[in-house]
């Protein structure tokens, strides 16, 4: 395998267990394995690589939904692989901390932005060039949300690397003084390796934890709440986003990379 395509392509399918032909045009990126589970449910389908390091599922209408694991490492990898397919657009469908008192729990963030504070990104791109999300796509999803009587957020995320840092004060300090929205793992890799890959892509963040308080950070308890509560509209919105950008048959791509 000499080519980057061949490998995509041998790859792809060897992650995910998931043949090449299965893909959709349009695809939902997790970090959840509840995500593939209720999706499958939904569309009553098949989950592909039940035993392998990514989950994948499609409806047979267009759509694929596929859970890469956690982190920047495999949010560049999944979006390097689906290269093999060339979709027309990828949403990333995570859960985010808040980091000011306007984000609570529950809360939708639709980034306009992220910090590239996770170091993958620097292999595709210099610093200067900034992580940013599909214009068009953002909007189909903001649509979606207001449709189901929801309100949302616009701002920058951060994504670090970095995972347990909730008890430090001193990058406490730092994320306030850069006014980020929330704090994440992942977005700033997706969209900067998306545009590597010439892939549109976007995020819809769900704030599922406020850090950055003493009694907010991440529990087992308080995430079982926020997967009750919340994790059902949050893919039913990417779910319809997606699937109404695939039926209007808009470009969302930019017109040059």
């Amino acid at each position: 395998m000499l080519t980057k395509d061949q490998i995509t392509r041998n790859w792809l399918p060897r992650y995910t267990g998931m043949p090449l032909e299965e893909f959709g045009n349009y695809i939902l990126v997790t970090n959840f394995s509840n995500y593939v589970r209720r999706f499958a449910e939904i569309f009553d389908c098949k989950i592909y690589g039940q035993d392998r390091a990514m989950q994948a599922a499609s409806n047979g209408e267009g759509l694929t939904i596929i859970n890469y694991g956690i982190g920047s490492s495999n949010a560049a990898t999944i979006m390097d692989l689906l290269a093999a397919v060339k979709p027309e657009g990828v949403l990333f469908l995570g859960k985010c901390g808040g980091l000011k008192k306007s984000t609570e729990i529950g809360h939708f963030i639709l980034p306009i932005a992220a910090i590239r504070g996770e170091g993958t990104s620097d292999d595709y791109f210099p610093p200067e060039v900034p992580a940013l999300p599909s214009f068009k796509l953002h909007k189909f999803v903001s649509d979606k949300i207001l449709e189901h009587g929801v309100d949302y957020r616009t701002g920058v995320i951060y994504t670090t690397n970095r995972r347990v840092w909730e008890h430090d004060e001193a990058f406490h300090k730092r994320l306030a003084e850069m006014t980020c929205i929330g704090i994440d793992m992942e977005t700033a890799t997706l969209f900067i390796v998306g545009h590597a890959n010439a892939i549109a892509h976007g995020a819809l963040l769900l704030v599922s934890d406020v850090p950055v308080t003493p009694d907010g950070v991440k529990t087992e308890e308080s995430d079982r709440k926020v997967t009750a509560d919340w994790v059902d509209l949050h893919l039913r919105i990417g779910i319809e986003a997606m699937t109404e950008v695939g039926q209007k048959g808009e470009k969302i791509k930019h017109f040059r990379y």
